[in-house]
């Protein structure tokens, strides 16, 4: 098996959270196989991330320069071209960063790409089986490739448990290895996204409203629960569309994917939309009037109710439990 390469991106001396699910997937493709990060920027920031790094990966191997600092794919695209050896399995995540560097790597290194890859089923031979989503979600498509020649892969956040190795790998610095590449791109600076109050990709216990709340002045109900739960309430798609909630509080295909390990569905049908921002296998509580919505065939437990009349009932019953335990 050739090595098996991760490019990770970090901010503010950390890595990305991407990092540890990208060497999960690396594994899943060959468990034996050493498996190396490969970072750019520059000053101690970077020193800090592959310290953070070397925990976790085999080697990390840094690249320290100020046209580096940014991600920008026409500058880090050339350097990976010439810093990976022929026929190497190189992963990244599908975020709009890697969406950009990632096509093109895999055309300069003459090597099969493979978008958005939710599961890694198995190898067999030089055969690489994946499962990776189409049409928004709608369709889950089983790819094999030859991974005989190399392979660029971008994986779903959220997709693989981030691992919990604990190593000391091999920090190289390849810096002296950099050479200037000309960018027709120049960057300007950066403008972080607009931050939400809570951030549901980091929560354990999430309370999901969809069109069952019926009027915005409800959302409280749901609050009033989560609240009780020492939970955050996040929401299906046409919340936000209504302007009830922010997008910082969607869960979905076209909103944010979480991670929860219990996740209450309330008044949510179960669109494939919806349920493939879903990953990590949570408890799925459905609680919904329409005995034939299809998040019951997905959740471990059902309940047909309308929300407006069990939610109130269930933080009673949570409210007076957590008084009688104190």
């Amino acid at each position: 098996m050739a090595h098996i390469f991760a490019y990770i991106v970090h901010e503010a001396g950390k890595a990305d959270d991407t990092a540890l699910e990208l060497y999960t997937a690396a594994k899943k493709i060959d468990a034996s196989a050493p498996v190396i990060a490969i970072i750019t920027g520059q000053g101690e920031e970077l020193n800090t991330v592959a310290s953070e790094l070397a925990c976790v990966y085999d080697e990390v191997w840094k690249y320290a320069d100020g046209q580096l600092s940014h991600p920008n794919a026409e500058t880090i695209r050339p350097l990976l071209v010439s810093s990976i050896p022929a026929d190497s399995v190189v992963l990244m995540a599908h975020n709009t960063f890697g969406m950009d560097l990632a096509p093109g790597l895999s055309i300069k290194l003459d090597e099969p790409f493979l978008p958005d890859v939710t599961e890694i089923k198995n190898l067999e031979g030089h055969i690489l089986k994946v499962i990776r989503q189409e049409l928004g979600g709608q369709v889950g498509t089983h790819v094999e490739a030859d991974i005989s020649g190399g392979l660029v892969i971008t994986t779903r956040a959220g997709s693989f448990a981030p691992t919990d190795t604990n190593t000391t790998g091999k920090i190289i610095d390849k810096s002296q290895k950099i050479e200037t590449q000309i960018s027709k791109r120049r960057f300007i600076k950066m403008i972080a996204p607009e931050v939400g109050d809570v951030d549901i990709t980091k929560e354990n216990v999430l309370v999901s409203i969809g069109r069952g709340i019926e009027d915005e002045d409800n959302i409280e109900i749901a609050q009033e629960l989560a609240d009780a739960m020492g939970a955050v309430v996040s929401c299906s798609r046409p919340i936000v569309d209504a302007k009830w909630l922010g997008n910082s509080r969607q869960v979905g295909t076209s909103g944010k994917t979480v991670k929860p390990k219990v996740y209450l569905a309330c008044g949510i049908s179960g669109s494939f939309q919806h349920m493939g921002g879903i990953k990590g296998s949570p408890f799925i509580v459905a609680i919904n009037k329409n005995p034939n919505a299809p998040i019951f065939q997905m959740a471990d437990v059902g309940i047909k109710a309308d929300i407006l009349d069990f939610l109130p009932k269930l933080t009673e019953a949570i409210t007076e439990t957590n008084k009688s335990s104190r």
